[in-house]
């Protein structure tokens, strides 16, 4: 569905309309087809010992990656009106955790996975069920479908440039 022309390195959202997703959802859909497009680039051919590397401190490629598969699978929860899981609650206090047996390559695929999760979603929505409030977490925040659908979107984008930095540093110290 998403990523028909690999070789194109025009940005999604100079790419036209995202066939079958609601116009109103076209800017999420294009962040998040760029951020799973940017991860795949950021991350090939990534030494295995920099995947959990927190330089000074700060979030490793592995969290990033990891935090946003999650973010896009809470706020798609959200968004339906649910509460969060147990699982998903475990999920999320395990991100930053490092899971030996997971590549850079794979955390991308389930990134990629999720985001295909996500289009499909996107496609069956409509602008009235887009302007409904929902809740957000325990405290139960006021928001959208679309503010949670766009924050999905959006966060990604700042996490996938959060990685870019920490790759490139990274990299950097290995010279």
């Amino acid at each position: 569905m998403s990523d028909s022309v690999q070789g194109d390195n025009t940005e999604f959202w100079l790419r036209g309309p995202v066939k079958g997703i609601p116009s109103l959802l076209q800017p999420a859909a294009h962040a998040l087809l760029q951020s799973k497009k940017e991860l795949k680039i950021y991350t090939e051919n990534l030494p295995s010992d920099l995947l959990w590397k927190k330089p000074e401190g700060r979030a490793s490629i592995g969290f990033h990656i990891r935090h946003i598969t999650g973010v896009l699978d809470r706020m798609m929860t959200y968004a339906k009106g649910k509460a969060l899981t147990e699982e998903q609650f475990k999920y999320l206090r395990s991100e930053g955790e490092r899971n030996g047996s997971l590549s850079a390559d794979d955390l991308c695929n389930l990134f990629g996975d999720q985001v295909e999760k996500m289009l499909r979603y996107f496609e069956g929505i409509s602008e009235d069920e887009l302007k409904e409030i929902r809740t957000v977490g325990r405290k139960k925040l006021p928001s959208t479908v679309l503010g949670l659908l766009f924050h999905a979107a959006e966060h990604s984008q700042r996490h996938v440039g959060q990685l870019l930095v920490t790759v490139s540093w990274l990299q950097s110290l290995q010279k």
